[in-house]
């Protein structure tokens, strides 16, 4: 598997989103909730959404930046198969290792690793 985030990993279409949301299961710690579904492919997806109130489009990116960039260095330890939908809200900054450490609780949470 590629340590890159490819196109084919990343979850665009509507219809596709709103299976996450109504199919998926949820997990959630502070700031965060993660959402995921099964799909019917060899490899995890991934959507980042911030909430509509979330700061500027430069923390709004940021933020995305971030957890894509945790995903993709754990996504090599995931069992596959599954849609990831991460809402994202506003909470006071945190630090990349504390981030890194929440969304490591919520895998565990959910057991995905293999």
């Amino acid at each position: 598997m590629r340590k890159s985030l490819t196109k084919r990993e990343i979850v665009k279409k509507k219809p596709e989103i709103d299976k996450i949301f109504i199919s998926g299961a949820s997990f959630s710690c502070p700031g965060i909730k993660l959402r995921l579904a099964k799909n019917q492919l060899d490899v995890n997806r991934i959507i980042v959404i911030p909430v509509k109130h979330y700061g500027n489009a430069v923390q709004r990116n940021r933020i995305r930046r971030q957890i894509k960039e945790v995903w993709r260095l754990e996504k090599n330890n995931f069992i596959s198969g599954f849609d990831f939908a991460f809402v994202v809200y506003p909470r006071m900054a945190v630090s990349h290792e504390q981030q890194k450490k929440q969304l490591t609780r919520l895998f565990k949470e959910a057991h995905l690793y293999r």
